[in-house]
């Protein structure tokens, strides 16, 4: 009890940071994106929404996939519903619109077409609970949300799905809030330790801007590619990197400075890649962003140790972690010992636990 009063009296000193207040006035896409299914996501963005309602601010939001159900379908479990507050903007669907109870003026209908219908923008005029369901690629959800912000909302909200980090794209969103929470593991440890390695895959450094637009460039491509220290372009002759990380090791030499894999970056190509070549160790592998890399934490801290360098094309701006510390499978982790562990760790992004507050 002693350890706990004491973890509150430190968390609580100056916790009066408020998701607005990471938001600021920069930022007009902002995407929430959960690492698992009850991570707290929807929480994170009720919270938005309040936070957003108090200060008078209208906002726009959608979903890349389906949210704001009372149970979730896939784990048979209940999970928080979406309130919008009255003049909230909402991209949605017109086969979820008779789900929810808030009273919905319909500003326009779009051209995407979606399996649970058309998607429409409409705008809140009594509160209540809504489903989202956005358009199914990232430039038609980049679009609606232009869309949103011409209508009058100061930001717009993406809500992520299930493993649907690619929310994080910089391509349709201006910064991200990760959540995070016990429904990844019962063990708290691991929960940290997932919830660093996203941190820093979402972290990975940009490549130099001098050499963007090229290595964009063979990015739409949609090819490997090496780029020599002069500027010189090898085109690999190949697909898809995955399964051939032998064929990317013969492609590299003294001369190579950057390996573009367009696709995902999976720990078998690695572990062919640093297996065949030692020339790895002078190259920068560049992804396009750090969702597209699907690599356990250990095995990415082994391929860190062992030399091997990835930078990204699209940097990802991480502006907060929430975390929630009970899992809908009945277990929980002392809630003001979980996020002093967590800020123990994530020292340099603002850590929330939302169910706290300012207490």
């Amino acid at each position: 009890m002693k350890d706990t009063k004491e973890a509150r009296i430190t968390i609580n000193r100056g916790d009066d940071m408020s998701l607005l207040h990471l938001i600021g006035d920069e930022h007009k896409i902002i995407s929430i994106v959960g690492m698992r299914k009850n991570s707290g996501k929807t929480v994170t963005l009720n919270q938005l929404i309040s936070e957003a309602m108090e200060e008078g601010i209208q906002i726009g939001m959608t979903s890349i996939g389906r949210d704001g159900e009372s149970l979730d379908l896939v784990t048979d479990t209940e999970k928080p519903r979406i309130f919008a507050e009255e003049n909230t903007i909402v991209a949605t669907t017109t086969g979820l619109l008779p789900l929810g109870d808030a009273g919905m003026e319909i500003l326009k209908v779009t051209d995407f077409r979606t399996p649970l219908g058309d998607v429409i923008i409409g705008r809140v005029k009594s509160p209540g609970y809504i489903q989202l369901a956005g358009p199914q690629s990232l430039r038609d959800i980049r679009q609606v949300c232009d869309e949103m912000l011409g209508l009058g909302a100061k930001f717009v909200v993406i809500d992520g799905a299930l493993d649907r980090k690619s929310s994080a794209a910089p391509t349709i969103s201006d910064a991200t809030i990760l959540s995070t929470g016990a429904a990844i593991s019962r063990d708290i440890n691991r929960v940290i330790e997932e919830t660093l390695h996203t941190v820093s895959l979402l972290s990975l450094p940009q490549v130099d801007e001098e050499d963007c637009c090229l290595l964009e460039e063979l990015l739409e491509a949609n090819r490997p590619a090496v780029v020599t220290r002069y500027g010189e372009v090898r085109d690999i002759n190949l697909e898809t990197a995955l399964g051939a990380g032998h064929t990317l090791a013969e492609s590299l030499d003294d001369e190579a400075r950057y390996l573009l894999i367009p696709g995902s970056l999976v720990r078998g190509t690695l572990d062919d890649l640093t297996r065949s070549t030692r020339a790895y160790k002078d190259v920068d592998i560049v992804v396009a962003d750090g969702t597209k890399i699907f690599i356990p934490p250990r095995e990415y801290l082994r391929f860190q140790r062992i030399g091997v360098r990835i930078r990204v094309l699209h940097p990802i701006k991480l502006i907060g972690i929430t975390i929630n510390p009970y899992s809908p499978q009945g277990y929980y982790f002392e809630p003001y010992e979980f996020l002093k562990k967590m800020r123990g760790y994530i020292k340099d992004i603002p850590v929330l636990d939302l169910m706290l507050g300012g207490e």
